[in-house]
């Protein structure tokens, strides 16, 4: 097997790079351009790191297909690398629109999918849950908080085992076994979050914590939700704690990208369900025929 695993050690490196990429692309920054994301699925997506002039990362897509992350501009690039690195490894992805729209068209396909586009939301739209469409959500709200006394506590190192008992509880309700679903990312994204940026609330109602919210800022006033969990006994506690997270973070919040829905049905219906204002498509560049 070719390149390196993704190892802690390797994130100067790696970042560095990343950090070039999402540099002034404000709202259209990729999830995915962020180390943590690399690491934490680097199981599920067999990545291995590609070091050398044109570095990158080569993995797979959650459908299977192989390709090869730049960790560099590829508008930059001689088309003469990249065919070669496609070659390889079949296919760069995932590519930001802007650095799509600048290959030569003659020699490189670009597609995307809806599966691995990311959802961007305006805060505004999650701060007060605005008009017709979205009243369901504000009723969840109105429920939750008529129930309830939440208080959310800032995430951090003391706040770890509460975030794991929510983990436990969403397993247990999900029916899910040990090591299904996100499990082993998320608790590794528990444990490492100081080294990777995460920020959010654990929220509590009593002494019993109900639900956690782990954020990664990708730009300013930009934000990736990583990791939102919480327990199905408590309705509501998911628009709550998307509402209070752009309420009462202590640095201003213009927009959380929620990711892909991986083609899953229900994490399609759930996302759109928040009514996005965009879906941020990734490109899979190919060699023409």
């Amino acid at each position: 097997m070719t390149g390196e695993p993704i190892t802690l050690a390797l994130q100067p490196r790696i970042e560095a790079a990343l950090d070039a990429l999402r540099h002034g692309t404000g709202a259209q920054c990729l999830s995915d351009h962020a180390f943590s994301n690399l690491y934490l699925f680097r199981e599920a997506h067999g990545y291995r790191f590609l070091p050398g002039d044109w570095p990158g990362v080569a993995g797979h897509t959650y459908d299977g297909t192989r390709h090869f992350l730049p960790l560099f501009d590829v508008a930059a690039a001689p088309p003469a690398v990249l065919a070669g690195l496609i070659e390889a490894h079949g296919c760069l992805y995932p590519v930001a629109s802007a650095q799509a729209e600048a290959l030569p068209a003659d020699r490189f396909a670009a597609a995307s999918s809806p599966d691995d586009a990311d959802y961007l939301y305006d805060a505004a739209t999650l701060r007060d849950y605005p008009g017709r469409a979205l009243a369901k959500k504000r009723n969840l709200v109105r429920q939750f908080l008529a129930q309830h006394a939440p208080y959310a506590v800032p995430f951090d190192a003391a706040q770890a085992e509460a975030a794991r008992a929510v983990l436990r509880g969403w397993m247990l309700h999900k029916g899910k076994a040990e090591g299904e679903a996100d499990e082993r990312a998320c608790l590794e994204a528990i444990g490492h979050a100081q080294r990777f940026g995460f920020e959010g609330f654990v929220h509590c109602v009593g002494a019993l914590p109900v639900a956690f919210l782990l954020v990664q800022a990708l730009q300013p006033g930009v934000f990736a939700v990583r990791f939102a969990k919480g327990l199905d006994s408590h309705v509501g506690v998911y628009p709550y704690m998307f509402q209070h997270f752009c309420r009462a973070f202590e640095q201003p919040v213009h927009w959380l990208n929620f990711e892909q829905d991986m083609g899953l049905a229900g994490f399609r219906r759930s996302k759109r369900s928040y009514r996005p204002s965009a879906l941020l498509p990734k490109w899979r560049v190919a060699l023409r025929d």
